[in-house]
């Protein structure tokens, strides 16, 4: 293994890292409607649990509703259940075909517990991110150990290393923030 390949794969880690936590920032609700967060709800579709966009048309009726429109005739009352039973807190309502989930407005307490549950996510991930520099570091040392590399190349690897991490670890704050501010918008 090289200096570039230890670089680029940590890189490539640390991206991945911060997809990880955008995806765990979108499972969690902010009283404003959108369909992503019913993604992470399964319903059961001829014995198999399947995400409910894959049975239905999920999408925006205004800023605090959701509407599923299933794209068979007996998945209608499957997927309120799915919806019902999710941990949510969401209560969908049906007319005919068409479900209407609408987003109860979030209180002041619940709001500082999701900044608290966002906060919480975003120091996961810096750890994470830590651990992977201290791995790339491991790799480092190990090539200087071997001889393949000089100390002056390692040091500024390291030094490499540290830069990304801190580019990393400042990425995800932007996106702690950010979403702070979207749940704490009233």
């Amino acid at each position: 293994m090289t200096i570039a390949d230890i670089k680029k794969t940590a890189e490539g880690k640390m991206a991945k890292t911060i997809e990880a936590f955008k995806a765990e920032l979108q499972k969690i609700r902010t009283g404003r409607a959108h369909p992503g967060i019913l993604d992470q709800v399964h319903v059961d579709y001829y014995g198999s649990m399947v995400p409910i966009s894959q049975v239905a048309n999920v999408s925006l009726l205004d800023a605090r509703t959701i509407s599923v429109q299933p794209w068979e005739k007996g998945m209608g009352a499957k997927i309120e259940k799915a919806i019902r039973e999710s941990d949510l807190g969401l209560n969908p309502s049906a007319q005919g075909d068409l479900l209407r989930v609408p987003m109860p407005p979030l209180t002041e307490e619940r709001r500082k517990d999701l900044t608290k549950v966002v906060r919480h996510a975003g120091e996961e991930s810096k750890v994470a991110v830590r651990n992977l520099r201290r791995e790339a570091n491991e790799h480092l040392k190990k090539l200087l150990k071997d001889k393949a590399v000089t100390e002056d190349e390692e040091r500024r690897a390291q030094d490499d290393v540290q830069k990304l991490t801190d580019r990393t670890v400042a990425d995800i704050d932007k996106l702690v923030h950010s979403k702070e501010a979207e749940i704490l918008a009233v």
